[in-house]
């Protein structure tokens, strides 16, 4: 998925008008993009805390950047995540990082939600909003359908708007985003690096397994 601000909703836009986000398919063949960057760079703080899964002494290191509202996104969480899971992070053999990417505001409410439910929680959230993505992303009232969505966690309604109206969460999510922009040169979703090679599209497990099986042995 690449950047279309044109998809913003202008009731969504509305509705994040005060402050914070309130106030504010299966891919084709692998494509392995050019542009690696070094694990050094990619591991320098960011603007929000990592969240990794995994051990920390799995030999390869795997992020990825994805937006809420990509259906790309949402297909490797779907159906490529639980085999990679199962066969290399449950492993020892791969450690995980989901970074924020938003296309949206909708996509940056999502993880803001996420983020807001708790680090032991942010994981679930956002497996959860990914596999019912078609019940709020897309609807023509996605705000709602993100609520109906969140209220299965158990997020008080108070909670879900003062998470939405946290201004500075808002501008994190964001800023996460515009550093993976300028600094790593993502521009479409879910784009990874493993071990610091740069990998563009939901692609199969198997193909994920040609580029990390390697660097296991090696």
């Amino acid at each position: 998925m690449t950047i279309d601000k044109t998809k913003t909703r202008r009731d969504l836009l509305q509705t994040m008008a005060a402050g914070g986000a309130l106030a504010a398919l299966p891919s084709i063949a692998f494509a392995q993009a050019a542009g690696d960057v070094p694990m050094m760079q990619l591991m320098q703080p960011s603007p929000l805390p990592d969240l990794w899964v995994g051990s920390k002494d799995a030999p390869v290191a795997m992020i990825e950047y994805a937006s809420m509202t990509c259906p790309h996104c949402a297909h490797f969480h779907n159906e490529t995540w639980p085999e990679l899971k199962k066969a290399y992070i449950d492993t020892g053999k791969v450690r995980f990082v989901l970074r924020e990417f938003p296309f949206d505001p909708l996509a940056t409410a999502g993880f803001m939600l996420a983020r807001c439910s708790g680090d032991d929680k942010r994981e679930a959230v956002v497996e959860l909003l990914f596999a019912q993505q078609a019940n709020w992303a897309f609807k023509d009232k996605p705000l709602e359908g993100l609520q109906n969505v969140i209220r299965q966690t158990g997020m008080a309604q108070q909670t879900f708007e003062s998470c939405l109206r946290d201004k500075a969460l808002y501008d994190n999510v964001n800023a996460v985003r515009d550093r993976a922009t300028k600094d790593f040169k993502v521009d479409s979703t879910p784009t990874f690096f493993i071990n610091g090679k740069k990998v563009n599209g939901s692609i199969p497990l198997a193909e994920f397994a040609k580029i990390i099986d390697p660097l296991i042995q090696g």
